[in-house]
């Protein structure tokens, strides 16, 4: 089945811009331009436009100086692309939250390492600033700050493709639901770990911050294969018994 012409344009440009053919900040032919290259109407030319501007590809502007033209690379919002695409793997079973831990330990045990050898002051300073006293902390404030802790880690490497492939590890949706009625000893746990690699980082030992890593990762392992091997509790129990408060639970 033949695709839709402006899938067709959308792709040929995409290809000219990936390929660097055309670069960040150059503009694209005008409307009229591509109609009459491509040989297709306007109301093609703008679906393909409104697709890559989706894409975070190019970006359009009205006025005498408007168009579109391709967009200057964006860690954010490529890592925001790469996050729907992860979301949509794990909300529709088709990686489960093991398969993405398995993910985290190949990447974020060498990302301590990288961490502890290449961190600058404001590297130590944004981890410092995500960890938490789990005697003081109220809930939200723990599941906010620990995915932050591991984002601040990746981002310590300077490695821009680093961040790309594991920040949207850290955004997988639901994933509150797969750790809830975790007791209060897990935070304790969690807390502890991020302080012994926080530590060796701060240190400059890259070997103690990977070993730190590594255990941490085999913790929120081992607490997940656990979790997973319960029987289920009805919602209504979680809702009304002692782990009430824990329903909500961040991932690591």
């Amino acid at each position: 089945m033949r695709a839709p012409a402006y899938r067709v344009l959308a792709d040929d440009l995409r290809s000219q811009i990936t390929s660097g053919q055309l670069r960040p900040g150059d503009r694209l032919p005008t409307e009229p331009q591509l109609c009459r290259d491509c040989g297709v109407s306007r109301s093609t030319v703008r679906e393909a436009l409104r697709l890559l501007a989706s894409q975070h590809l190019i970006v359009t502007t009205r006025g005498v100086a408007g168009g579109s033209f391709v967009a200057h690379p964006s860690l954010e919002q490529l890592s925001e692309t790469l996050a729907t695409g992860v979301n949509l793997l794990h909300i529709n079973a088709v990686v489960d939250v093991m398969q993405l831990m398995e993910v985290r330990s190949i990447f974020e045990v060498a990302a301590a390492g990288f961490a502890a050898l290449r961190r600058r002051p404001e590297d130590l300073d944004a981890l410092r600033g995500t960890l938490f006293d789990p005697h003081t902390a109220d809930l939200e404030t723990m599941c906010d700050k620990h995915p932050a802790f591991h984002t601040a880690l990746v981002a310590a490497c300077g490695n821009p493709v680093l961040e790309l492939v594991t920040t949207p590890l850290f955004q997988v949706a639901n994933i509150r639901e797969v750790l809830s009625g975790f007791k209060p000893d897990f935070w304790f746990q969690i807390d502890a770990d991020h302080r012994a690699i926080f530590g060796a980082v701060s240190a400059g030992d890259a070997a103690g911050a990977e070993a730190a890593a590594a255990r941490h990762l085999d913790y929120i392992r081992t607490v997940l294969m656990a979790r997973r091997d319960e029987p289920a509790v009805p919602d209504a129990v979680l809702a009304t018994g002692p782990v009430a408060g824990l329903i909500s639970d961040g991932v690591a």
